[in-house]
């Protein structure tokens, strides 16, 4: 048995904790702060509040709120000029895995010369610092908060790439529940499912390790448990709180075991739609995919369902009952009737999409099963449409 554990990054976690940040050392005096384009967190107060934590501190910061859904790489490059131009020393993300992961992306770019791709997509090092990120989830879905990965889009080429790099985990991640109980249910659904699949992908990838299973299967019990509460009722705060810290431990088992073909397929779905929402098109996937998985590998994976599905609540005597599991998930979170249709994704494009799929995440593929699973990727897509 091989494995490396390495986790940096102080966790803040606990209903209120943002209230803590004035406290915290930080690593320079002048911040940029990463939000998403539109009035969310201005108008809940959240900006303000770290804003405010920061001249407490003695620190001061400016905004730069051009991320969108599935950032890219264009809006990253604009970040790092502003940091530059205004001599920012840190970056701090605030928001959802968009604007946490543009703000990784952003401190590597501030001091590196050169293209976010140069690194991402041809491996070259980072020759200066990469400045210090701070993480302040305010969903319950990437746990990009917990690793030190990063996603952007190049609209152009088409290609979705992740950079990760050690000097790249978050500083300080400060989780605060709180912050959680305004997202709606929709995307509570969508971001909760997104949290879930992170966590069943790591726990059937053929280089999971031991802390990274023990992770995988809390989270799993925690989001089939509270997900339903917290899609019902965004006001429900324990059940917010068990969806964060579930959030919590699913990213930090994708920063240790990695992810499958399902997560490869519905990134080229979201860069082609780039309106669909990554848990969205996850939960649209996820019957097909994994069925398909227990068909192709059932000696390889049976063992794991069969375990996911115990942790879930069923009585774990066979693997199939993980599908049927995952089947009452989904309906309980209202999601039974989503298809990839809804977002105008067609399935006469399955061919191309999967294609794609393969070319640019490939080596997720090798992460399924001892043979990558491209002969089916098309019939997972198709089927999902309808």
């Amino acid at each position: 048995m091989h494995f490396e554990y390495y986790m940096p990054t102080r966790l803040i976690f606990g209903r209120g904790r943002l209230k803590e940040l004035s406290e915290f050392s930080f690593p320079g005096d002048k911040a940029l702060i990463i939000i998403t384009h539109g009035q969310s967190m201005r108008s809940l107060g959240y900006l303000g509040s770290v804003i405010e934590a920061l001249r407490i501190a003695g620190v001061e910061s400016v905004v730069y709120d051009h991320i969108f859904p599935n950032p890219s790489d264009i809006q990253i490059m604009g970040a790092a000029e502003l940091a530059r131009n205004e001599k920012c020393n840190m970056i701090i993300g605030l928001g959802g895995g968009s604007a946490i992961d543009a703000a990784k992306a952003t401190a590597l770019m501030v001091n590196n010369p050169g293209t976010y791709w140069d690194y991402a997509k041809f491996g070259k090092e980072p020759e200066e610092k990469i400045l210090p990120v701070i993480a302040i989830p305010t969903t319950s879905g990437t746990g990009s908060e917990t690793n030190p990965w990063c996603i952007i889009t190049n609209q152009e080429t088409k290609e979705k790439i992740a950079f990760g790099n050690p000097r790249s985990f978050p500083i300080l991640s400060v989780i605060d529940p709180e912050l959680m109980l305004s997202v709606p249910p929709h995307l509570t659904a969508y971001q909760g499912m997104e949290a879930f699949f992170h966590a069943v992908e790591g726990y059937l990838t053929n280089i999971a390790e031991p802390i990274s299973d023990t992770y995988a299967l809390d989270a799993i019990r925690r989001i089939s448990q509270f997900l339903p509460m917290a899609a019902a009722d965004g006001t429900n705060l324990q059940a917010r709180e068990e969806m964060a810290l579930a959030a919590m431990q699913s990213g930090i088992v994708a920063g240790l075991a990695g992810c499958m073909a399902e997560y490869a397929m519905e990134h080229v779905l979201s860069i082609y739609y780039p309106q669909l929402p990554h848990g969205a098109g996850m939960i649209a996937l996820a019957i097909p995919y994994f069925t398909f998985l227990l068909e192709k590998e059932r000696k390889k994976t049976e063992i794991r369902f069969t375990d996911m599905a115990h942790v879930m609540g069923w009585p774990g005597e066979k693997p199939e009952e993980f599908i049927d599991a995952l089947k009452v998930l989904i309906r309980e979170i209202g999601m039974s009737e989503l298809h990839l249709s809804d977002w105008g994704i067609n399935a006469a494009d399955a061919e191309l999409l999967s294609s794609e799929s393969f070319e640019t995440l490939g080596f997720l593929y090798d992460s399924d099963t001892e043979q990558p699973l491209q002969s089916g990727n098309a019939c997972i897509i198709r089927g999902s449409v309808n």
